[in-house]
């Protein structure tokens, strides 16, 4: 759905690897069709699924958006990624799925539980997509990172809003994050 990034993606990899086939789609999670039509043309082997609300303001805002985002989404790409046979799929989720306490930790959680569920019903199977989960809080540099607010309110004098005075935030980098996500996906079933 991330037009403006999808096509700098593609323009970066264009340059940096113009020997390694690629295909850029634009669609949406929600869109099971649109879905299946690009996992059937590409039947990909791993799929790291990352579209997701992830914003808490515009999610408590939105409740009704983020479900069909974070939970329809999630199990529109699980049911793709079963139907081309893909080796395995890994939800990228947040810190915030644990004891959630509001909309987007609750619809992150449910994506979780579902994935759950389809893994353990394939356990046995060999020829089963796997469902590996993994989840972070801040991802410095990333679209969902606190950071830039905080940049902003203390550029402006601050203060620093912190939602509560007791919470502890972990904070890695993006290569980090990426080396993790890819450790996920090579776990064995």
């Amino acid at each position: 759905n991330g037009e403006f990034n999808l096509y700098t993606i593609d323009q970066e990899l264009s340059v940096r690897f113009p020997e390694i086939p690629r295909a850029a789609y634009l669609g949406d999670v929600r869109d099971p069709e649109r879905l299946a039509d690009i996992f059937g043309r590409e039947r990909p082997e791993l799929i790291f699924h990352a579209a997701a609300l992830k914003h808490v303001p515009l999610a408590e805002a939105n409740p009704n958006e983020t479900v069909m985002t974070n939970v329809i989404g999630t199990r529109n790409v699980a049911e793709a990624a079963c139907d081309v046979g893909a080796l395995a799929m890994v939800l990228i989720s947040t810190d915030k799925a644990v004891g959630a306490a509001g909309v987007m930790g609750a619809s992150k959680r449910a994506a979780e539980l579902y994935c759950q569920s389809l893994n353990a019903q394939s356990q046995g199977d060999d020829g089963a997509t796997r469902f590996v989960t993994v989840r972070f809080g801040n991802v410095l540099g990333s679209t969902g990172s606190v950071i830039p607010l905080f940049q902003r309110q203390l550029a402006a004098g601050g203060p620093l809003t912190v939602t509560d005075p007791d919470a502890t935030r972990y904070f890695m980098t993006v290569n980090e994050a990426v080396e993790l996500v890819l450790q996920a996906s090579a776990i064995p079933p």
